[in-house]
């Protein structure tokens, strides 16, 4: 069963409406001299200062509702910003973007691909590879900076194009993939929806059609499996979380939820219910940059880092989800709404996902002496949406547990982008051959989270926590430094270990990679509560959960290190500023690099006992298999914030065990009779 909510809400975090977005639309029509070849590349809420969200929550002041307005105006080659109060209707503020351009928007996707397939050059170098112009799709990359040819104006609008093609009429498109193109490169200028430059650095296989296999996934072309039986996700009795607007109830957990073209969903104001105190622990949490860095030295593909955030748009290209499929069991969603590139409001159906899933055992006992047994079901809600960007599609769910966990996760699947090599050649180390003159170029994908935290007040502090051996010997660890040392101090059995911990005191001490060997978390706490049981300050661990989490493999001073300095490193602690939002800086399509987080760091402000926001990256070095095509089985990434010393016992005591939620007996008579009893 699903639902989707249409309620009006008020909150000053609501996303814009429909109406909202015409608005400001209208409003800046009205005040700019901009041609009528302009485009909007997004009108979204502008979000209040964190300070004015306090002063709102307090009752002490309303907010001021306003819009967010970037557009490119194509007749000029021109880019502006600018701010809309929808409130009382005018521009409060407007100018132009002088570094960088904004993102691609879906028109420009479009028109790359009609003027590069219709394009003569481009057509005789199809014909080259023996295959036929009118089977070919072609796919506007972002140009980057560096790789931009040098006889091209770097201060265009451009996209790089690269194409595929299908073996025949029939093919549908994405199965082009199984057919590069190796060795055309296109670049557009988006203003002038014309190429400037084609570069064809011949084929290197000459006959696509006939040397390479064709490999299929889509439902009809397939002989499915005949032995699965129907799973069935059944609340009868409706679901647990409660829905009012944009805000989620659910197992002591109250989540705001919103959504905006860049990152898609994002997650407000995430508080627990502690025995009737509502405590802070995220002001806002969400996925504000995504970079997809190829290592293959091979001319065709060393130039691509795509920032599926900053130059393309995660929740632009969000998918409306599907019931029994994207999401199972009970579900809710809520539309993205958008606007188009006229400003025309644009509505994404059932864009994000909220339902609940069993997740196995949450804890038990057995207790042999009285011989009965406790045992409890884990239980957690899913807020998810999941975004294509070109031959990728990316899951992005976060899990809320009635431990009071919390869980980022990224899923990875769809096609990899792949490249041609000889039919008689074998690639692997920068590539790994996946067929016959096919290959999959090495390439890491880095995910980045942004998590301002607000543990039970706005000034919170950050300590790095890992295990430490103990030498024998004199220079053993001892926790009573200044009581003279004997040798029941000093490790003689070999056996002493000890968790250190490292309070960071300015930003220029983060920047740290994670280390599995010696367990390295990170704990964010606030000095300023102590645990009333331990006498500890509250805090909560993030730590890696699901996946490998590789370090970035691009060399210091490299293009991708200047654009996206901020993956070097896993975690990041920055000073609280409202206007540091996006980890490669707000434009970083076009841009040289030197932006954002690597910047912000410099200044080195306190972080102790601060208004602070963690970055955490994870890093997917994607090494393939042929067992990864057609379609690529998700790969999971994920880390999880865990309450220490948030709370005084374990908060799940108080979850109910099966058979006082329902009948157990008589559910599985009537809906699993070959069950044992056992």
């Amino acid at each position: 069963m699903a639902d989707t909510d249409t309620q009006q809400d008020s909150h000053p975090l609501a996303p814009l409406t429909p109406a909202e977005i015409e608005q400001a639309r209208d409003l800046v029509l009205d005040s700019e001299a901009l041609s009528a070849d302009t485009r909007f590349v997004e009108i979204t809420l502008k979000e209040p200062s964190k300070v004015t969200l306090r002063s709102y929550e307090a009752g002490e002041s309303d907010t001021d509702r306003q819009a967010s307005v970037v557009v490119r105006d194509k007749e000029s080659h021109t880019s502006y910003e600018g701010v809309v109060s929808i409130d009382s209707g005018a521009l409060v503020s407007w100018e132009e973007i002088d570094r960088g351009q904004p993102r691609m928007i879906g028109e420009e996707f479009v028109e790359v691909e009609e003027v590069v397939t219709s394009h003569p050059e481009f057509q005789e170098a199809v014909k080259r590879r023996g295959a036929d112009p009118a089977n070919a799709i072609v796919t506007a990359w972002s140009a980057g900076y560096d790789f931009v040819p040098a006889d091209v104006d770097r201060g265009r609008r451009l996209a790089h194009g690269i194409a595929w093609v299908n073996a025949d009429a029939d093919d549908k498109a994405a199965t082009a993939y199984n057919r590069p193109l190796s060795g055309i490169h296109a670049w557009v200028d988006l203003d002038e929806r014309a190429v400037v430059k084609l570069v064809d650095t011949g084929p290197k296989n000459e006959d696509v059609v006939t040397n390479l296999n064709t490999y299929r996934y889509r439902e009809a072309e397939v002989e499915l499996r005949d032995d699965l039986k129907p799973y069935h996700a059944v609340q009868p009795e409706g679901p647990s979380w409660s829905v009012d607007g944009h805000t989620v109830s659910w197992q002591n957990w109250t989540i705001r939820v919103g959504f905006n073209h860049r990152e898609g969903l994002v997650l407000y104001n995430i508080r627990y219910d502690d025995d009737g105190d509502e405590r802070m622990i995220l002001r806002r949490a969400s996925w504000p940059e995504v970079v997809t860095a190829y290592n293959d030295p091979d001319p065709d593909h060393d130039w691509k880092t795509p920032f599926d955030v900053g130059e393309y748009g995660l929740g632009r290209l969000a998918n409306s989800l599907t019931d029994g499929c994207d999401c199972l069991g009970y579900m809710h969603y809520w539309d993205g709404v958008l606007n188009d590139g006229d400003g025309e409001p644009q509505i994404i159906d059932n864009a994000i996902c909220l339902h609940e899933e069993d997740y196995g055992l949450l804890w038990k006992h057995y207790d042999w002496r009285e011989g009965d047994t406790e045992v409890r079901r884990n239980r957690r809600l899913v807020i998810s949406f999941i975004s294509t960007i070109g031959n990728y599609d990316f899951g992005f769910y976060w899990y809320f547990y009635q431990d009071g966990a919390v869980e980022g996760q990224v899923r990875l699947t769809g096609c990899n982008a792949t490249g041609l090599m000889d039919t008689d050649e074998r690639e692997t180390g920068y590539s790994e051959t996946i067929g016959p003159g096919h290959k999959s170029m090495l390439h890491q994908h880095v995910f980045n989270a942004r998590l301002d935290f607000e543990l039970d007040g706005p000034q919170n502090a950050v300590r790095e926590v890992e295990l430490n051996t103990v030498p024998y010997g004199p220079e053993g660890y001892d926790p009573q430094p200044h009581r003279e040392p004997d040798r029941m101090h000093l490790n003689p059995h070999g056996n002493a270990a000890y968790m250190s911990r490292r309070r960071f005191s300015s930003e220029g001490e983060t920047g740290r990679l994670t280390n599995t060997h010696t367990g390295r978390l990170w704990e964010i706490i606030n000095p300023n509560v102590k645990n009333s049981a331990t006498g500890e300050p509250v805090g909560y661990r993030l730590r890696g959960k699901t996946g490998s989490n590789t370090r970035f493999a691009q060399l210091p001073g490299s293009a991708n290190d200047k654009r996206a300095g901020f993956a070097q490193k896993h975690f990041w602690v920055t000073q609280y500023d409202d206007d540091e939002r996006f980890p490669a800086g707000s434009y970083p399509n076009q841009n040289p690099g030197g932006e954002g987080l690597p910047a912000w760091i410099k200044q080195d402000r306190s972080i102790d006992n601060e208004d602070l926001v963690v970055w955490y990256n994870l890093c997917q070095t994607h090494v393939s298999v042929p067992e990864d095509w057609p379609v690529l089985p998700a790969k999971m990434l994920s880390f999880k914030l865990e309450p220490a010393h948030f709370f005084e016992e374990n908060p799940s005591i108080d979850v109910p065990p099966e058979h006082a939620i329902k009948d157990v007996e008589a559910w599985r008579t009537e809906n699993q009779e070959s069950i044992s009893l056992e």
